[in-house]
């Protein structure tokens, strides 16, 4: 059982920088006290930030830190289960998470993840929903146990029964099973490679039994043949290295052809040039003197003719070029074919040199028949092990398979969740009548609801008034204690209930649900957060009221 101890908080929403501590076993049934905005709330989002890393109501984790500071959030809360005693600091600006068991700290050397996973799974063997649901009854960010999926709805209850564990079990038994299939595969991936190697072992065994006269001569017929191949590449080779030497030196003629097309390409333009210069000139830039008009048309027309004789000499060694060009094409063309051949002529002398080895080893080669047969009765052994290492991995694989069909949700969970339904109706239907609100609740294997009225109408939970939800989630949240407490599994000493009595609940309802508070025990420490000061004051043993002063909550 999770007994809580201490809450204290500071500079977290509404606080200042002195710690608010708030003693959580100080007294069974304690009332909040306050206006709206004065920090009665902040009691519930500051007990899950600390435990869950979350506040209660929607609130974003920048918006908790103090508007007014904004530094050195911290929320602490102390706990106590069985022998040892527990604190988990949080806070923010700057972050920390410790938690310390029996005054020491715990080494966080893991990710703030595993931290945490650690907190839920190994400490309070809680998470965030579950928590709200048996601790936390409130009017903000709630979801009652009944609008919850039916998925949700199962794991808060597998955690309230303690059956979470099997879910672990399912979650270490698939990776013994991935694991399993890995080596499933290998063993026979490893008996695959064992088989060849044993009919590749049986095949040289043979082969060392057969005439070796035959396989030389079969090599002799392939090393005749590749000779002959080289000899007709080589033959190739020769005749179209004649016919390369007939282009002659074609490189040279590119490059002549190439410095005479720049050349006229050089002279055209000086040409245009000058034509340009007289055609825009009337006066020598140089002596200033004007030029004759006479004498700028006969410039003009040498020009002009000059650059019709150098284009048309141009036009002609384009021709040139182009034919040349298309020979250097052929000519390359022919190169690589020269080049391919001579590497086909290398890896041809490859592969008769290899013959050639094969031939002289197989020639010298006498073979120890009863050496390679000791060998493969080795290879046997080897396999007759493998092949019971792949039954016995086949037999843990089953049984691996009837575990997992025992740890489905429709397994053993199942069993045991049909096992405490009908004490779970039992209990809702007590809580409810205790409540004055008669009427028959039941939940079936899938978590529905079926609840009948006294002349058996069937109706659903969203039918009935927002005051009538409420009684029925209050008997949900009173088993799921009672289930708790039973179990020893997620029980605590704290209940929390916010605005329950404010919203939907009438007078007779909330004398119904104080009557009820008041049966659940003294180690139950009840805390009610309310307005309504009037009606409940006189029925607690404990009051707590917060007021603002100077912008900051203020406890009193």
């Amino acid at each position: 059982m999770i007994n809580f101890s201490t809450i204290r908080y500071k500079n977290f929403l509404s606080t200042g920088n002195a710690f608010t501590e708030i003693q959580l076993n100080r007294s069974s049934s304690t009332l909040i006290l306050g206006e709206n905005g004065a920090g009665k709330s902040t009691l519930l989002d500051a007990i899950t930030f600390a435990l869950f890393n979350k506040p209660f109501r929607n609130i974003s984790k920048p918006q908790l830190i103090n508007t007014i500071n904004r530094k050195k959030m911290v929320v602490e809360v102390e706990f106590t289960i069985g022998s040892k005693s527990y604190l988990v600091r949080r806070g923010s600006q700057p972050s920390i998470f410790d938690i310390e068991i029996s005054g020491e700290l715990i080494d966080q050397n893991a990710s703030i993840r595993d931290y945490q996973k650690y907190l839920e799974e190994s400490i309070l063997k809680l998470n965030y929903k579950s928590f709200t649901q048996i601790v936390i009854l409130g009017s903000a960010s709630f979801t009652p146990f009944m609008q919850l999926t039916p998925n949700i709805r199962r794991e808060i209850i597998e955690d309230i029964l303690d059956i979470r564990i099997f879910t672990t079990m399912k979650e270490v038994l698939k990776t013994r099973m991935t694991d399993l299939k890995g080596k499933l595969s290998e063993i026979e991936t490893e008996l695959t490679i064992t088989k060849e190697k044993a009919n590749i072992q049986k095949k040289y065994i043979e082969t060392l039994e057969t005439d070796k006269q035959e396989k030389v001569d079969k090599i002799i017929d392939e090393i005749n043949s590749t000779e002959s191949i080289i000899s007709t590449l080589l033959s190739q080779v020769d005749l179209d290295n004649k016919v390369k030497e007939s282009y002659g030196d074609i490189e040279s003629k590119r490059k002549r052809l190439e410095s005479f097309k720049l050349d006229f390409t050089r002279k055209i333009k000086e040409q245009k040039k000058e034509l340009l210069f007289y055609a825009d000139h009337d006066d020598c830039p140089t002596c200033k003197q004007g030029i004759p008009h006479e004498f700028k048309e006969e410039i003009t027309e040498e020009k002009e003719n000059k650059i019709t004789e150098l284009e048309s000499a141009s036009t002609k060694l384009q021709s040139e070029w182009d034919s040349l060009d298309k020979t250097y094409d052929e000519f390359i063309s022919l190169q690589q074919k020269i080049v391919d051949t001579n590497n086909t002529i290398m890896s041809t002398q490859t592969h008769l040199q290899r013959l050639v080895l094969e031939k002289t080893e197989t020639e010298n080669k006498v073979g120890d028949i009863e050496k390679e047969t000791d060998k493969l009765k080795e290879i046997a052994k080897v396999l007759v092990s493998k092949t019971g290492d792949k039954t016995k991995l086949k037999e843990d694989q089953e049984y691996h398979n009837i575990a997992e069909s025992l740890l489905k949700d429709s397994g053993i969970k199942t069993k045991i969740i049909r096992q405490y339904l009908p004490l779970i109706n039992k209990l809702v239907n007590k809580y409810l009548k205790s409540m004055d609100f008669f009427v028959q609740f039941d939940l079936d294997e899938t978590f529905k609801e079926e609840i009948k009225s006294r002349h058996r109408d069937k109706f659903s939970y969203a039918s009935f008034s927002e005051g009538e939800k409420q009684r029925i989630d209050l008997a949900l949240v009173f088993t799921w204690r009672t289930i708790a407490k039973m179990k020893n599994s997620a029980s605590t000493n704290l209940l929390l209930l916010d605005e329950v009595f404010d919203s939907s609940l009438d007078v007779n309802g909330t004398d119904y649900v104080m009557q009820l508070l008041n049966t659940i025990g003294e180690e139950t420490n009840v805390f009610v957060i309310s307005h309504k000061s009037d009606q409940l004051f006189d029925k607690f043993r404990n009051v707590i009221r917060f007021e603002k002063k100077n912008n900051y909550s203020v406890m009193s």
